[in-house]
């Protein structure tokens, strides 16, 4: 499994983007909120408001979850792979029904590794 973290302009962005990926089967399930970002800019900290897209799915995405991103916006935004260590058994049947298993490397297909909590 692999969670994206991605940050928006705005919620109409995060709405388009998460439906397009559910659309295709890039993901299980998508969230967005809305956020503050504060960063430096020209010597000046600078807070403005954002949107965070997390994106569930199977490992090995990557390139098409960022193809897919590209063709909705044209700013560099921030994409963060996250690889969690353990997710519910649950979710996890779930993820694999809906998202197929992607062979990587020639490598076996991954499975999400499950523990129940």
């Amino acid at each position: 499994m692999q969670l994206y973290y991605i940050t928006l302009n705005n919620t109409d962005e995060a709405r388009q983007i998460g439906r397009a990926l559910l659309e295709q089967q890039l993901a299980v399930c998508v969230n967005w909120f809305p956020i503050t970002c504060a960063y430096r800019w020209q010597g000046e900290i600078t807070e403005e408001p954002e949107v965070v897209l997390i994106v569930k799915t199977q490992a090995g995405y990557q390139t098409e979850i960022e193809q897919l991103i590209s063709k909705h916006i044209s700013y560099t935004n921030f994409i963060a792979e996250i690889s969690p260590t353990a997710i519910n058994q649950g979710f996890g049947n779930w993820l694999n029904a809906e998202v197929p298993l992607k062979v990587l490397s020639g490598e076996e297909s991954v499975r999400s590794e499950l523990t129940q909590n």
